[in-house]
């Protein structure tokens, strides 16, 4: 009922041209369940006062992308129709586009993908598929601390900032047993980070565990003459989601948390969540 609501917003705010509002200068924009009509975020909140801050959206299964990543066709039409104006590109930079993904739809295919990497594999064809189950592992974050993927301004490709401008280090490790040597990160990515979060994808690439940490934690600890740190199981496994609630105040969508989970870990999980 609570999708059904906004989905009517969204679409009674798209039937008509607001071209002499100041909506146009919102930061965030929730698309419609179509995905062809879009509301300013400050219009909701005015409709729908529940909805206080992104956070509210986040709580309930949303998720957003900045606009430059979500490459949305029909934003640009459904503004330019909106506010009787193409979008600036100055400004476009700052909007954000908020969303429920197709849960669903997203199941199936990491169901499909997988047997299809048990095939290639089987067949000594698929050797070094870690691509895809970073780029999953980087999406998962996202969701579940409602981080921002923005261009990075260095070499690096992408920064993940969390609400409050904090910048997280998101690193993917991709099998059903840990390495004994430990999960590879930078030095200096931490250095440049105020949290570290590893997101554990077992092979069939569903989530096995979560580890947050403190930047600040990792260099003062495990820091050694090096460029690389690697985090050991034995080291960090205090801090796993699964056996500490330190940082459960840093999940802002549990709803997706869960339902990308491994069923072992989804169980822990949702015993923590409702204490």
């Amino acid at each position: 009922m609570t999708i059904e609501k906004l989905n009517e917003e969204i679409k009674l705010f798209s039937s008509s041209t607001h071209g002499s509002s100041d909506y146009d200068k919102d930061e965030f924009f929730v698309m419609s369940e179509n995905r062809t009509e879009f509301a300013p975020l400050k219009y909701l909140q005015k409709r729908l006062p529940e909805y206080k801050d992104i956070n509210s959206l986040l709580k309930i299964g949303f998720v957003y992308d900045s606009l430059e990543l979500s490459n949305n066709e029909n934003f640009g039409q459904w503004y330019e129709k909106q506010f009787s104006k193409k979008l600036p590109r100055r400004d476009s930079r700052k909007i954000s586009i908020v969303y429920v993904p197709n849960n669903k739809l997203i199941l199936d295919q990491i169901g499909m993908v997988h047997k299809c990497y048990d095939v290639l594999a089987h067949e000594q064809i698929l050797l070094n598929g870690k691509n895809l189950p970073t780029q999953l592992g980087e999406w998962y974050a996202k969701c579940i601390f409602g981080l921002k993927q923005l261009k990075s301004t260095s070499q690096r490709g992408f920064d993940f900032v969390m609400g409050d401008g904090k910048r997280v280090e998101v690193q993917v490790e991709w099998s059903d047993v840990s390495s004994p040597k430990g999960v590879k990160i930078k030095k200096t990515l931490v250095d440049l980070s105020d949290y570290c979060v590893i997101i554990y994808v077992a092979k069939n690439f569903m989530i096995r565990e979560v580890c947050f940490l403190d930047s600040e934690y990792v260099s003062r600890k495990f820091s050694s003459k090096g460029h690389t740190i690697f985090l050991k199981d034995s080291d960090v496994s205090a801090y796993f989601f699964s056996k500490s609630s330190k940082h459960f105040d840093k999940i802002i969508n549990p709803i997706t948390f869960l339902k990308y989970a491994s069923p072992n870990l989804a169980m822990k999980l949702s015993e923590k969540l409702n204490q």
